[in-house]
């Protein structure tokens, strides 16, 4: 076991984990947020860097800081290490460049993008963005696509965070999309305007930390914070079954695999139990879903509100003329 110490805390790990890794299982506010890196998928990471954090001590061996910030997601933990995250100043005003340069050609359409209330980037800009942009340039425009029956492409919004390249890649035999083209060019489309048309194409609207993938069955339908999201299972022969159900009233408005605390998929699910199966009669529906009580989603939904006493003005005005 390796001894590591994030923002004064420490903690033993296995050989092999990574900064990140390290302070998620710490847990709390000293966690460096993420906006590329998912555990469940291979090769992710460091391609967005808002998880820099600063090593003030290499190891027990070498006491010297690394010169330069690092990714903490691929980053291994040394045993001796000391991390400073929220602790350095350096690591904060670097982050909020990182969160400016995100947002430089990131179209500010939160009001009618359905990922608005569960978006990765919303979050991160809120505690670490800037009130006002210094960019001066035009943004970069592209045409909205659907690259599949269900799926919408809004490639403005895309920040190239690769994951849905690694989920389709990872998780289905024939990948028809990637990323084209290089430097501010880069985006993601299918080859040859071909359409994501497997059983598993879906998980890339979960993997997605934006708005830039969409679910189109539920495309300006609700916003989520008015929906009530349940566990719910069903039998299923191609995944586990095991699913979020977000209802208005009574009706299923869309299906979503269900995500820890990191945002990230503990299950991914198939397309015939994400978008085929609409109906309370297909699923057995668990309950609520735990969410962060700090999300805008878990409003009103999962704790009885007490009720204030009804006050009758008329009613008080007659007692105290009783009374006299």
């Amino acid at each position: 076991m390796l001894q590591v110490t994030i923002d004064n805390h420490t903690i033993e790990v296995p050989e092999g984990t990574t900064i990140l890794q390290a302070a998620r299982m710490i847990g709390g506010s000293i966690v460096p947020p993420a906006m590329c890196y998912f555990s469940k998928l291979k090769g992710t990471g460091g391609k967005c860097r808002t998880c820099l954090v600063r090593v003030a001590k290499s190891s027990e061996k070498d006491a010297r800081p690394m010169p330069k910030l690092v990714a903490s997601c691929s980053t291994p933990v040394q045993h001796g290490m000391v991390v400073e995250n929220t602790t350095s100043q350096e690591v904060l005003d670097t982050r909020k460049s990182i969160v400016e340069f995100l947002l430089i050609n990131h179209p500010l359409d939160c009001p009618v993008c359905d990922q608005a209330g569960e978006c990765d980037l919303q979050n991160l800009s809120y505690e670490h963005g800037l009130e006002n942009t210094r960019y001066e340039e035009g943004r970069r425009e592209f045409p909205q696509v659907d690259i599949g029956e269900n799926i919408k492409l809004h490639m403005n919004r895309c920040i190239l965070c690769y994951r849905c390249v690694y989920a389709v890649n990872q998780l289905t035999n024939g990948r028809v999309h990637g990323v084209l083209y290089r430097g501010d060019a880069s985006e993601i489309s299918t080859f040859i305007q071909n359409s994501i048309d497997n059983e598993f194409s879906g998980n890339v609207i979960d993997v997605c930390p934006v708005g830039a993938l969409t679910d189109r069955t539920f495309r300006f339908r609700s916003r989520v914070w008015f929906t009530k999201p349940m566990d719910a299972h069903r039998d299923c022969k191609t995944c586990s079954g095991k699913a979020v159900v977000w209802m208005t009233g009574n009706d299923i408005s869309r299906v979503t695999a269900r995500k820890d605390q990191f945002n990230e998929v503990e299950e991914f699910i198939c397309n015939e139990c994400r978008f085929d199966h609409k109906n309370t009669t297909d699923w057995v529906i668990e309950g609520p879903r735990k969410i962060d009580k700090t999300s805008v989603i878990s409003a009103n939904h999962y704790e009885k509100i007490k009720q204030a006493a009804i006050i009758n003005p008329v009613k008080k005005i007659i007692e105290k003329q009783a009374e006299k």
